[in-house]
């Protein structure tokens, strides 16, 4: 039903397989954790739903206007909300040009979504070292974003890689 839901609203392929690639990371981290499984799978398939309306940083918030409209719980749509990177604090959605809140995720299941989307890349499962590389090169060497990713990965994952 979720894919339909992508493709009923002309989400391209490449974002679809994007969405199930995400969900499958997404199920392999949650195999270490006691978490809401269905909620994991919605969320990770629809994470990405807000690109239907823009590709911008915004979609995660036309992510979780959507859903909510097609009648979703807020446990989705905060998952789509929360998804980029490891999030964004208020100060940086600010600067971002963001509606004035924290999209940092809170649940497990939120966390788990948003750095299941971090460790894919397009359809392809990739590790922390191309995540940091690629946000290095997007957002320089010294982003606060980068310390919240890897932060996430050691909860996540497991490892102190960094």
């Amino acid at each position: 039903m979720t894919i339909k839901i992508l493709k009923d609203l002309n989400c391209p392929i490449h974002l679809i397989n994007h969405s199930k690639a995400v969900c499958m990371k997404a199920l392999k981290l949650s195999s270490n954790f006691d978490v809401d499984i269905e909620l994991v799978e919605t969320g990770a398939l629809l994470h990405d739903i807000g690109r239907s309306k823009t590709n911008g940083i915004d979609h995660a918030i036309a992510g979780a206007e959507i859903l909510k409209n097609m009648g979703f719980p807020d446990s989705i749509a905060n998952i789509a909300l929360r998804h980029i990177g490891a999030g964004i604090p208020k100060e940086e959605a600010i600067q971002l040009g963001l509606p004035p809140q924290d999209y940092i995720p809170l649940t497990l299941e939120e966390k788990i979504v948003a750095h299941a989307d971090n460790l894919t890349h397009w359809d392809k499962e990739v590790n922390l070292d191309f995540v940091i590389k690629k946000w290095n090169e997007r957002l320089g060497e010294d982003h606060p974003s980068i310390k919240r990713i890897i932060k996430l990965h050691n909860e996540i994952v497991g490892s102190n890689t960094y």
